[in-house]
């Protein structure tokens, strides 16, 4: 508490200005108390504003807290940013966050060694503003980013072709990243550089940052800027001084259920229940083919039926006679 009965405006000022706001000592707390909180954080977080989960995030990665559970319970629809490197996240956590933050524009996943190219193809679907891409930085991650390159790669669709435009499905005419400009990516090898190079030049990979690209290359894709650490200016460095790693945890009863399961059920269960899964995935491929061939079946009819033909010419000339009287 800070007596400032007698102080001058300036005094004051200069107070202000290297006094910590509330809101950034509150967070510090929890920052500092995190590892009590990911128990219940599925309760609490909704309760926290956007920027308040961000800096949440960003102090959980650089103590060693980011699981799945923190990630997928503080992913907010606004953001524009998400920063996980060097975390245990999996794909199930980072398939949430794509979904629930449409609005990602630069995404750091490099040192996650838990990620497949899964989740990079759930971040290239559902973040189409997608700009800047950081990746790699170990054997594992480099691997991963290696297989990822198809999903990245922007592309046309190559749909199937339909007969009418009835049956015509609305699907994106392109997929991949799009909007991808920058790719971050320090350990990728000659194959993969010229690959891109080749399908994408669109696409540039570790850009040099140096005073001719001052106000080209932005922030995000400066290698030696951490993504996330504008998020941390006015919270205490004290609070992420402690490093504790915390391993990924499911709910208890699913994990129960799941293995009750799989101890319950027979071999002849387990492929009856694979049969109807699959009958019911391919039901509506199904269906789209009857209506196919019926729609085939009517236009071979009307071209070999003689009678057929007639009732159709019939039709069209009693249409122009009443175009012709109006």
């Amino acid at each position: 508490m800070m007596k400032v009965l007698f102080c001058t405006g300036e005094a004051l000022k200069a107070s202000s200005r290297h006094c910590r706001s509330l809101v950034s000592l509150c967070v510090g707390y929890l920052g500092e108390h995190l590892e009590d909180l990911i128990e219940d954080i599925d309760d609490i977080a909704p309760a926290f504003p956007f920027h308040v989960k961000g800096k949440l995030l960003a102090i959980a990665r650089r103590r060693g807290l980011l699981c799945d559970e923190l990630l997928a319970s503080l992913a907010d629809n606004s953001w524009e940013i998400l920063d996980v490197s060097g975390s245990d996240v999996t794909d199930a956590s980072l398939i949430v966050a794509a979904q629930t933050c449409p609005r990602l524009q630069d995404v750091d996943i490099s040192r996650c060694n838990k990620l497949t190219p899964t989740a990079v193809r759930a971040l290239v679907e559902h973040c189409p503003s997608l700009r800047t891409l950081r990746c790699g930085g170990t054997p594992m991650s480099d691997t991963v980013a290696r297989k990822s390159i198809s999903h990245i790669l922007p592309k046309l669709n190559r749909n199937e072709e339909e007969d009418s435009w009835e049956a015509l499905e609305t699907k994106p005419v392109a997929e991949g990243a799009q909007a991808l400009r920058w790719l971050v990516w320090p350990g990728i090898d000659a194959n993969s550089r010229e690959r891109l190079a080749n399908e994408c030049p669109r696409i540039v990979i570790n850009p040099i940052f140096s005073w001719k690209t001052y106000g080209v290359v932005p922030r995000a894709a400066q290698p030696r800027v951490v993504l996330d650490e504008f998020l941390l200016d006015d919270i205490d460095p004290k609070t992420w001084a402690v490093v504790t790693k915390v391993a990924v945890r499911l709910p208890k009863a699913a994990v129960s259920t799941t293995d009750e399961l799989k101890n319950e059920l027979s071999v002849a269960e387990k492929f009856r229940l694979a049969f109807v899964a699959r009958d019911e995935r391919l039901a509506p491929k199904r269906a789209k083919n009857a209506r196919q061939n019926q729609r085939r079946a009517e236009k071979a009819w009307l071209s070999s039926d003689t009678e057929a033909k007639s009732h159709v010419w019939a039709g069209i000339a009693r249409k122009s006679l009443k175009n012709l009287a109006l």
